[in-house]
């Protein structure tokens, strides 16, 4: 099978790609084919080895050589303990906790990474939702509580998560405001935004209006400027942001919690199933539509990392793999 492998860290120049072996099953795994993947800022960061956590497994090369955690594809074989699945299901999932390889033709996965994909949602639509998708009902449902918010900031709004954060805080009747690039704002406002904010012409921390819930995708500045527009028992959720930002957080959360009783929480990356199922519920039911920008064959993985790298993206970049062009 054809797969984009990188055996040292660095930037995409490192990615090639190669012919590989079809990788062998164990009792309770299943081969999927790849119809199509989604590309993630964590693809990004395992490519590099940067931040330096990000080498866990693997500290002077990859342990896995072929990035790609979202996947949508038809099972093409299962293992001997696989029983809630058959050769011929049309499956997605999040397979970071279970091997990654999602950019390849084939992938071997662990059954209990995947849902089973609706007849009316896309390959595309499907890849798009595991990591992204579950990222943002988890900071909003689990420790946002968006259940128990009016007014919602989704700082960094316009990329996967964003996306699906704006159109989840929708759904539990949240008044929402969407900060990012002025290029994206026009599509926020198209899925649901009441707000929009051009981070490049106004400063949202130094507006006068307050929040119940911040949802930062981004992570670019200090936990104590968030604060300022924090309502009082109001919450902020960091998803994604730099290391010396996160360690920040994690230091003084508490004391800001102790102090002025705002909740400043981290989110750590769960997979989940049951959440990819409800979500995947959510579009059945009209609810929900991922937000895909780009497209890209295999073979141009490479220029589809980079484009999500340079923060271009408005929603989902997807890996079409069945009949790429290689």
């Amino acid at each position: 099978m054809k797969a984009m492998v990188y055996e040292e860290y660095g930037t995409t120049d490192v990615l090639h790609l190669k012919e590989v072996k079809i990788p062998d099953l164990n009792q309770n795994d299943v081969l999927v084919k790849v119809h199509a993947a989604s590309v993630n800022s964590w693809d990004w960061d395992l490519l590099r080895g940067k931040p330096f956590m990000n080498r866990i497994g693997g500290l002077r090369k990859p342990k896995y050589n072929i990035l790609g955690a979202d996947i949508a594809g038809i099972v093409e074989a299962i293992g001997t303990g696989v029983k809630h699945l058959s050769v011929g299901d049309e499956v997605f999932g999040d397979i970071s906790w279970c091997g990654w390889g999602g950019f390849a033709e084939y992938v071997k996965v662990h059954a209990n990474a995947l849902s089973m994909k609706p007849a009316n949602m896309s390959f595309e639509e499907a890849a798009a939702i595991p990591q992204a998708g579950v990222l943002a009902l988890q900071g909003l449902r689990d420790i946002g509580k968006v259940h128990e918010t009016r007014k919602v900031l989704i700082n960094g709004s316009g990329g996967g998560v964003g996306t699906f954060a704006l159109q989840i805080s929708k759904l539990f009747g949240a008044e929402v405001t969407c900060v990012d690039r002025k290029d994206k704002l026009e599509m926020l406002q198209s899925i649901g935004a009441d707000h929009v904010i051009d981070y490049t012409e106004e400063d949202v921390v130094k507006k006068s209006k307050k929040y119940d819930l911040v949802l930062d995708v981004v992570g670019n500045r200090s936990i104590f400027k968030w604060k300022q527009i924090i309502n009082p028992d109001g919450k902020y959720v960091m998803i994604g942001g730099y290391t010396s930002l996160i360690l920040h957080l994690l230091f003084m959360g508490r004391l800001i919690h102790k102090k002025e009783n705002k909740k400043m929480g981290l989110l750590i990356h769960k997979p989940s199933k049951e959440d990819q199922d409800f979500l995947r519920d959510l579009y059945v039911a009209g609810k929900l539509v991922p937000i895909i920008d780009k497209r890209y064959s295999l073979s141009q993985v490479s220029e589809a990392i980079n484009y999500l790298g340079e923060g271009q993206a408005k929603g989902k970049v997807i890996i079409c793999i069945e009949n790429s062009p290689t």
